[in-house]
């Protein structure tokens, strides 16, 4: 908590106190080799390094990543996991260009053809009524303990087909909340079809990306999507939902029949 002064337009000034999120270096270490270093709230650590690795298509299924272990050192957090299968040889070609110094899901591209490298297909799946929308962002604002007392976090969370919250989670960065999610979920060997993801966050191209690899069939966001977001979505065949408020969303992408 920090000391702080406010001014009114009026020239009043009080003193206030406020909460900042916390914003650390987290080093991501696979195979004991440093794959990235993000800008992330140091909670859920565990599920950040399971999810970075699913997402980002070093991992298949979660059991490809095991010892997973987070140290705290001087200057920041180290989470060290172990990865098998075909996600060793992007390993050791990110560390061999050593371009991953951001959670933006472009960087470390080398050319446009990766870019617009298909995604997997979304598998079939039924509209989500809005009314199921409707009730998680009623409760979302019970799963964010980090805004309530800093105003300055994101949230990813899962809700079920019938609107209720089921996990979430929060960091200072929106990419990072969303592998949060994706590890929580995939630690509890709960698989993210039959409901929803709800994103605080604006609806990037990296989210739509993050959604579809770990496995979900509909992504609802609070912000809108970009250009690129829907059509990678639309490609795909994620259902997309956005500008969600208490009493209206709008679909972009309903599902598949």
């Amino acid at each position: 908590m920090a000391d702080s002064i406010e001014y009114a337009r009026d020239g009043a000034s009080r003193p206030v106190s406020r909460n900042w999120v916390p914003e650390v270096p987290v080093a991501l270490e696979y195979n004991g080799l440093s794959y990235a270093v993000m800008m992330a709230t140091p909670s859920n650590l565990e599920d950040f390094a399971l999810g970075f690795a699913l997402t980002e298509g070093l991992a298949a299924s979660p059991s490809d990543v095991t010892d997973l272990d987070v140290v705290e050192v001087e200057k920041g957090w180290i989470c060290r996991a172990q990865l098998s299968g075909l996600g060793i040889d992007k390993l050791t070609e990110r560390v061999r260009t050593r371009v991953a110094e951001s959670s933006c899901g472009l960087c470390g591209i080398e050319n446009l053809d990766a870019v617009s490298k298909p995604l997997p297909k979304v598998g079939v799946h039924q509209a989500i009524n809005p009314e199921a929308i409707f009730s998680a962002l009623g409760q979302l604002r019970d799963h964010q303990p980090l805004t309530k007392a800093t105003g300055a976090a994101h949230a990813a969370a899962f809700a079920d087909s019938g609107g209720r919250i089921i996990c979430a989670r929060e960091d200072v960065g929106r990419h990072n909340a969303m592998d949060k999610l994706v590890g929580a979920m995939a630690r509890k060997k709960q698989p993210m079809t039959g409901g929803f993801i709800l994103s605080s966050a604006r609806c990037s191209y990296e989210i739509v990306e993050k959604a579809v690899r770990a496995g979900a069939t509909t992504l609802v966001t609070i912000s809108l999507p970009t250009s690129m977001a829907v059509e990678r979505a639309t490609a795909a065949g994620l259902s997309l939902w956005c500008l969600a408020r208490n009493d209206s969303v709008i679909c972009v992408n309903a599902g598949q029949p």
